[in-house]
């Protein structure tokens, strides 16, 4: 496997495998097929492919319809569009119900880059986490995207999976165990707890390194499912280590933190910090040069362990 792909890309490759195993399977785009990555199940299934054209919240209601019809949707459009744009459909004609439909956004978060900030949606993990029955993911890389789409093509009612624009590194090899709501150890540690989803898992890692070296043993959680949670997971973390930093590429309000954080509060109160946005908007930019603007890096990881660090001595 390739050293870095996103897993936008991850994502169309593996509709196509899926496409292949299940003719059930219906992909729904809102023009944006060459950027969410379908185009490669619409050239290989062209009549189970259908463009709704840039009218997402119409696509979202197709799709509902679909799904009561015995098909297994999946639509796509970016996180801006999707969690907001559509969102009102979502909740009521797909999360009501519980329609079997699968939406798929990519471009989420600050590394959409030079789109700005308009294009980056740091508040879709919060919005459709609220939403009753509606299950939660964002994979780490490309492994893990395609074994958790797996599982979400396989499980019955509405998923929202959030997907990047940029090329990130492969963490899990192919061998790697993966389940949906349940977070992967990605590193034992026995100071602090940094709890991570998406390309943060990889930030995580990297401070973990790092910190190895300076005597601070860090233990990495890839929460990949943010609802349901593995509430289990946390408690180990809160019982076991010092301390818990969360780390996402979205709003510290409403996110994975704000969920770690209500766990640890209800069953295990510790000492929690979170890395990720701090109630801004984005703004047009390089992908690297926004993740230090907005303190989104493995040095911002490494911080916040060394503070949480010098604070429990």
């Amino acid at each position: 496997m390739a050293d870095k792909i996103s897993t936008r890309q991850a994502y169309g490759n593996t509709l196509v495998k899926l496409g292949a195993e299940n003719p059930d399977i219906i992909v729904l785009d809102a023009d944006l097929s060459k950027s969410t990555m379908t185009a490669g199940f619409k050239e290989a299934y062209p009549d189970r492919f259908f463009n709704a054209g840039i009218a997402e919240a119409n696509m979202m209601g197709m799709a509902a319809g679909l799904a009561f019809s015995g098909k297994t949707v999946f639509a796509s459009t970016f996180a801006m569009f999707a969690a907001g744009r559509a969102y009102e459909i979502i909740r009521n004609s797909i999360g009501y119900p519980h329609a079997n439909v699968k939406i798929c956004a990519t471009h989420a978060g600050i590394t959409v880059g030079e789109d700005g900030a308009s294009h980056q949606c740091v508040e879709d993990l919060a919005l459709m986490s609220v939403i009753p029955g509606m299950t939660v993911v964002h994979p780490a890389d490309g492994v893990s995207t395609e074994k958790l789409l797996r599982q979400v093509a396989a499980l019955d009612g509405p998923v929202y999976v959030r997907l990047g624009r940029l090329a990130v590194p492969v963490v899990y090899d192919e061998g790697t165990g993966i389940t949906l709501g349940k977070a992967i150890l990605a590193r034992e540690g026995s100071d602090h707890t940094v709890i991570a989803c998406g390309l943060m898992v990889n930030e995580a890692l990297q401070a973990a390194e790092t910190l190895e070296k300076e005597g601070i043993s860090v233990r990495v959680l890839d929460m990949h499912t943010l609802k349901p949670l593995d509430e289990e997971a946390i408690v180990r973390a809160a019982t076991e280590t010092k301390s818990i930093i969360t780390a996402e590429e979205h709003s510290v309000i409403g996110g994975l933190g704000a969920a770690v954080a209500s766990v640890v509060a209800r069953r295990c109160p510790t000492k929690v910090s979170m890395v990720g946005v701090q109630d801004r908007f984005g703004q047009s930019g390089k992908p690297e040069e926004l993740k230090k603007e907005y303190q989104l890096t493995a040095e911002d990881i490494a911080d916040a362990v060394r503070a949480a660090d010098a604070e429990m001595k």
